[in-house]
């Protein structure tokens, strides 16, 4: 089941069943299920928060993923997303903030789903699985 929640933020995702049908299907896709998948949608400071007790990082950042999939066939985990980022990597990149959420969301799955984006290699998979599953929006 995935679940979409707001931590400190009046922010409301709005396109939740559509997006919930189109997760769906892109863990389908790639072999696997959804389990408990939360996507929880927070500010920078929040996130950043996360970042620095969890990760050890003192940057800002999009998203980040924690992974609590106990069996290969079933993903489950939190994804946090600051919708201030990725308002602002909206702007960056030309995109509307439609687009740039669900490349986030997806982006998170796919690290669920086991795909790394450390080095440029795995980077460059992890675009060309993006933008293949946006296609199915």
């Amino acid at each position: 089941m995935i679940r979409f929640h707001a931590i400190e933020s009046a922010f409301d995702f709005k396109n939740r069943m559509a997006t919930r049908r189109w997760l769906n299907t892109c863990i389908k896709n790639e072999g696997r299920k959804p389990g408990e998948i939360n996507i929880i949608f927070c500010d920078d400071e929040y996130l950043l928060k996360i970042n620095k007790e969890f990760l050890g990082k003192n940057d800002l950042t999009d998203i980040i993923t924690f992974d609590f999939s106990e069996n290969e066939k079933i993903i489950s985990g939190d994804l946090y997303i600051s919708f201030e980022r990725v308002r602002a990597n909206a702007k960056e990149f030309n995109v509307t903030f439609s687009e740039e959420i669900c490349r986030v969301m997806v982006h998170g799955v796919l690290h669920l789903l086991g795909y790394g984006d450390k080095k440029k290699e795995e980077k460059q998979v992890m675009r060309q699985k993006e933008d293949d599953l946006l296609s199915l929006l």
